[in-house]
């Protein structure tokens, strides 16, 4: 029971977290799923829990993967998708350059954590 608990606070723990991401507000959220105003509130406030449907529609309106959403080690993957996109379609010169400048900005990032 009590794992229980804590996978349903992790679930609204991450869907408060994307929706946060993403800019908007709960409510919002709610409306655009087809759901009443209250809808995302109760699920982020342990009230609720989504339908295996409605899980599907959330993910749908965050524009990530199902495994995206439980992948806790990206705090944007929606983001990063779009980023692996435009990556996708570039040449092979374009991308050394990217490289180089993603090495760059994580080791500035990695210093500024130290």
């Amino acid at each position: 029971m009590y794992e229980d608990q804590l996978y349903d606070k992790q679930f609204a723990a991450r869907l408060s977290q994307l929706r946060m991401n993403k800019g908007v507000s709960a409510r919002e959220m709610s409306l655009a799923l087809g759901q009443n105003p209250a809808y995302i509130n109760n699920i982020e406030t342990g009230k609720a829990f989504p339908s295996m449907t409605c899980f599907f529609y959330i993910c749908e309106y965050l524009q990530i993967t199902p495994m995206e959403f439980f992948d806790t080690s990206r705090p944007n993957p929606d983001q990063v998708s779009r980023i692996i996109e435009y990556l996708n379609k570039l040449s092979r010169s374009q991308l050394d350059i990217i490289e180089s400048l993603s090495h760059d900005l994580a080791r500035v990032t990695d210093k500024k954590k130290a």
